[in-house]
């Protein structure tokens, strides 16, 4: 089953794709996470203990804290996170947002509200 790791600053999101997930009986393991710390110890804990990287994280644009951006950029200079596939979503159809996030390193830029139908795509799980 795959493993994804959400972070968004809105619990309103964050409950709105569990909420999907249930109702539609998909098969994956979601951890929902309101911060990009509290994700990256969640991840840092996981190697600890060699369990399995999730498949992919999609981290928020915007958060007051740090950015989805900040995120995906710290991920991709570190090695033993190059396996997770790295997404950005936001709520912006903006051009220059995407291209924002696939120059820090995302594999993707997903708009909200996400769809687990193109998330769960074989090639975005890789």
């Amino acid at each position: 089953m795959p493993v994804i790791f959400y972070i968004d600053d809105s619990r309103d999101d964050l409950f709105y794709l569990d909420y999907i997930r249930k109702k539609e009986r998909i098969a994956v393991d979601l951890f929902c996470f309101t911060t990009a710390e509290a994700a990256l110890t969640a991840l840092e804990q996981r190697f600890a203990k060699s369990a399995a990287l999730p498949d992919m994280l999609i981290a928020d644009l915007y958060m007051p804290l740090d950015s989805g951006l900040a995120l995906v950029a710290r991920l991709r200079m570190e090695a033993r996170f190059i396996p997770i596939r790295l997404c950005v979503c936001s709520g912006s159809d903006a051009e220059e947002d995407r291209e924002r996030a696939l120059a820090a390193g995302a594999d993707s830029f997903l708009q909200k509200p996400l769809d687990f139908a193109a998330i769960l795509r074989p090639r975005m799980l890789r």
